[in-house]
């Protein structure tokens, strides 16, 4: 009788191997994962529940968000050591484990959800969590300490709803590095099934948050496309800028 067999991402949390789908998924498309020796091909993929697994993690980070703001530190230099940050729309804390690596003297975690910045990350003392927070509410207000690096990583809407009241809580001069999600940013008939394909339209939106940018007084403007794409598929971009 064969072994029962089970979804490949399924069996690999079952077994300890990786603490969320999300992260078994990463590790499989990046050719990580063996079972009997023979490479896992998708997260679907069906394997015998009594298979010899092998399975090496995608990426150190606490979420692909660590992956995406590491490459565009590379790309976009921001000096952080030292320096207060704020991380707007934190989610489980990948851009905010990317500036703690690169020696950040405090970060500010800010997020509309609860309980999803990573149990490593939680009682972290340079960490100043700020769940069941939208940004939007700080508009005339201060945060306890004036962050000089500002990151934004937001969804569902769009960022030129944050941007604004993101510089007004940070100090002059800043760095910002922001992601641009063309799916929250594009009109209805360019989002289909909520993917946006259409390079004019990604090239659009761009050029109309950098208009935006520097509207509110940003320089040393970049727009450049993020070292990964989404974990829907859709191609994503940074906004690099200064202030200041």
């Amino acid at each position: 009788m064969s072994p029962a067999r089970k979804r490949a991402d399924v069996l690999l949390v079952e077994r300890g191997l990786f603490e969320s789908r999300a992260r078994a998924r990463a590790a499989i498309e990046a050719g990580l994962v063996t079972a009997d020796d023979k490479q896992v091909s998708k997260p679907s993929e069906t394997i015998a529940e009594n298979a010899v697994i092998q399975a090496e993690p995608a990426h150190p980070y606490v979420s692909r968000g660590g992956v995406k703001l590491a490459g565009a530190l590379e790309r976009y230099r921001i000096e952080i050591e030292d320096h207060v940050c704020l991380d707007v729309g934190a989610s489980t804390g990948g851009f905010t484990e990317v500036l703690l690596a690169n020696g950040a003297s405090l970060v500010f975690a800010i997020d509309v959800g609860t309980s999803q910045l990573h149990p490593s990350l939680r009682d972290h003392p340079k960490i100043v969590s700020m769940e069941e927070t939208d940004i939007r509410s700080y508009d005339g207000k201060r945060l306890p300490a004036r962050p000089d690096v500002v990151v934004i990583d937001v969804s569902f809407i769009s960022l030129k709803t944050v941007l604004p009241v993101a510089l007004s809580l940070a100090a002059a001069p800043m760095s910002l590095l922001a992601l641009i999600k063309p799916q929250f940013e594009a009109d209805r008939k360019h989002n289909k099934k909520g993917i946006v394909r259409d390079a004019a339209v990604h090239q659009e939106i761009c050029d109309d948050i950098a208009a935006f940018a520097a509207s509110l007084g940003c320089t040393d403007i970049e727009v450049f496309p993020s070292s990964i794409a989404g974990g829907d598929g859709n191609i994503e971009f940074f906004l690099g800028a200064r202030r200041g």
